[in-house]
């Protein structure tokens, strides 16, 4: 397109002004010309110094004058459009001065809803008072971003993924055991997972546990996992995690609790960061970790999008 729109509308304007300047004096200003038309003996009402030979120099001149200014404007008026487009056709980080730093967000693709069973309402549809994710739960768990290198180990067997699998990012046995115990009086369901491997190192993995009723969850969640003093249980690579206060108010998302969570420094071989998130029936569990520092946005924006696909 560059090629058709631009180059088409310069070509003939470049001619013009050659062939003006060719015959015409260039110390010839468009103002001198019309000066001494003004003094001409007659003056500007005298019909006969207006059709004689020096009159009709002076009108070819004062054209040719005028032929010239007007392809010089068309020229620049073609390169101005060109330049134009150019621009408009440019991301804006190619731009200069006009580029976007990368704040470190991920690119993950649309989030897309799985379809619902025929004649089941949402998850906090007021017909659905045990607050039911009747959706396939494998496809509730967010998808991995572009560039990451997916973990087939937490994809289980035909999505479901085994309890000590999930149970095996807590640190201490007997904290593992209390945790199984408390899954299994509320009535462990399913668990369906993912995980994966950015470039840079960064680790994640999701899990979605799901329950008989939001009630359960409601109270597996402030009682056992995340109460208000702290994380229920540890999780490997931890030791005294704090409450993560980063995520900017607008990223809340209505009818899911969250619960998020940071290391102190120092961190040890790697930093560890991890989020619950209380859903209707669906218990989540967000981790992510990198050798040296785990990037705070790439974490909020995990967190918050698996939140938006629960919600």
């Amino acid at each position: 397109m560059t090629e058709t729109g631009t180059g088409t509308q310069a070509e003939a304007p470049v001619e013009a002004p050659v062939e003006v300047q060719a015959g015409t004096p260039a110390e010839t200003p468009v103002g001198a010309t019309v000066e001494a038309r003004a003094h001409a003996p007659g003056g500007a009402g005298n019909g006969a110094a207006g059709a004689g030979p020096a009159g009709t120099r002076r009108d070819r001149r004062a054209l040719r004058a005028a032929l010239r200014w007007t392809a010089a404007a068309v020229v620049l008026a073609a390169v101005g459009a060109g330049t134009a487009y150019g621009i408009g056709a440019l991301e804006r980080t190619d731009v200069p001065g006009l580029a976007t730093a990368s704040d470190g967000r991920w690119a993950y693709a649309a989030l897309t809803l799985p379809p619902l069973p025929s004649g089941s309402p949402g998850p906090f549809a007021d017909s659905n008072p045990a607050e039911a994710h009747h959706a396939d739960l494998r496809a509730l768990v967010l998808p991995a971003p572009e560039g990451a290198k997916e973990d087939p180990a937490l994809r289980g067997s035909d999505g479901w993924l085994p309890t000590g699998t999930f149970l095996a990012e807590y640190s201490d046995a007997s904290e593992r055991d209390v945790l199984r115990l408390a899954l299994a009086d509320r009535g462990l369901r399913h668990i369906a997972a993912r995980g994966w491997t950015m470039p840079d190192g960064t680790r994640t993995r999701i899990y979605l546990l799901r329950f008989g009723s939001g009630v359960v969850v409601h109270d597996l969640f402030t009682e056992k996992v995340a109460p208000a003093s702290a994380p229920g249980f540890r999780l490997r690579g931890t030791d005294v995690p704090l409450f993560d206060d980063g995520f900017p108010p607008q990223t809340d998302t209505d009818r899911v609790q969250r619960s998020a969570y940071d290391e102190t420094e120092p961190y040890g071989a790697e930093q560890v960061r991890h989020a619950y998130l209380s859903a209707g029936d669906v218990l989540a569990l967000v981790v992510q970790s990198r050798e040296g520092t785990a990037a705070a946005v790439p974490f909020q924006q995990t967190v918050v999008l698996q939140s938006q696909l629960l919600g």
